[in-house]
């Protein structure tokens, strides 16, 4: 079964080149299915059925598992037996009965205007650090992008002359983006001293540095984000998708066209990108029926 989930995850690389985040979800839920499997004797993709797939995922609710993560394996499953029927390796989809739980959907953690200035604002020293935290934090903000987007941003991508970035997706797709004042002059003081100083000998072509001159990780840049939330004494749960969901609806708020976010953002459906419309919809009709100055 294991060598079958690797010539899988060679196709999604090689072939579909999906979005490494995806890459590695694929690769672990899979991975957990076989260690499942392998701990009752069975090791090959032809001998699982329907109802040895149904049972694992009773399984994973009695672990308690979220809805969200039994319905990305269930995905995850019906991909992989989708591959190993269509290369011939199993005669029929033993996942046709397995059905994704229905998932609540969370309205998104939005940071008023106030609180992403006071965010913001926090790397206000001259160490090199916090230049490069200030460019990080302004250039998230700016620009709505992910953060695996920002710290897979290189050198090359930056073009400070025309206030413009080029983004590049996982799956290999680019946008150019363009960035204010604040983000510009922000990256211009990051940007060439302090940067060499951080890479020291090494020879990267990544835009942002840690400490030891490696490129910036997704877990560095999150102890980053938490430690500046909470010296501004932000209580929301804030991620590093909180700056990208903060940055659209502010955007949709000040009457930017949707279909202009959309594209800045980098949704393939407007769906994804609508949500913030109906959020700010929603705001206006709350404000107009309750605030005493209305």
């Amino acid at each position: 079964m294991r060598n079958s989930i690797q010539t899988f995850m060679n196709y999604l690389h090689d072939v579909k080149k999906i979005s490494k985040n995806t890459e590695l979800s694929y690769e672990r839920d899979l991975r957990k299915m076989a260690d499942y499997f392998e701990t009752a004797g069975i090791t090959g993709v032809g001998e699982l059925s329907a109802e040895s797939l149904a049972g694992y995922i009773e399984y994973l609710k009695s672990q308690g598992k979220k809805s969200s993560t039994i319905s990305r394996s269930i995905a995850s499953m019906k991909a992989f037996f989708q591959y190993e029927l269509d290369s011939k390796e199993i005669s029929s989809d033993v996942t046709t009965l397995l059905k994704a739980p229905k998932i609540e959907k969370k309205a998104p953690v939005i940071l008023s205007v106030e609180e992403t200035e006071k965010l913001l604002s926090q790397p206000k020293g001259g160490t090199d650090k916090e230049i490069r935290d200030k460019a990080m934090l302004e250039l998230l903000y700016a620009t709505g992008i992910r953060v695996t987007e920002l710290i897979s941003m290189k050198l090359s991508d930056v073009d400070l002359s025309s206030d413009m970035v080029m983004v590049a997706n996982g799956a290999g797709k680019r946008r150019e983006i363009p960035i204010g004042k604040v983000a510009d002059n922000a990256l211009k003081n990051y940007i060439g001293d302090v940067r060499n100083r951080m890479m020291g000998e090494n020879d990267e072509d990544v835009l942002f540095i840690n400490c030891s001159g490696t490129p910036m990780s997704r877990q560095g840049f999150w102890k980053i984000l938490k430690y500046y939330t909470r010296k501004a004494g932000i209580e929301s749960d804030i991620t590093p998708h909180t700056l990208r969901h903060s940055f659209a609806a502010h955007m949709v708020h000040n009457g930017a066209d949707i279909h202009a976010v959309q594209e800045m953002m980098g949704h393939s459906d407007i769906s994804s990108t609508q949500i913030y419309v109906k959020m700010d919809d929603s705001l206006k009709k709350e404000y107009a029926k309750a605030h005493p100055r209305r």
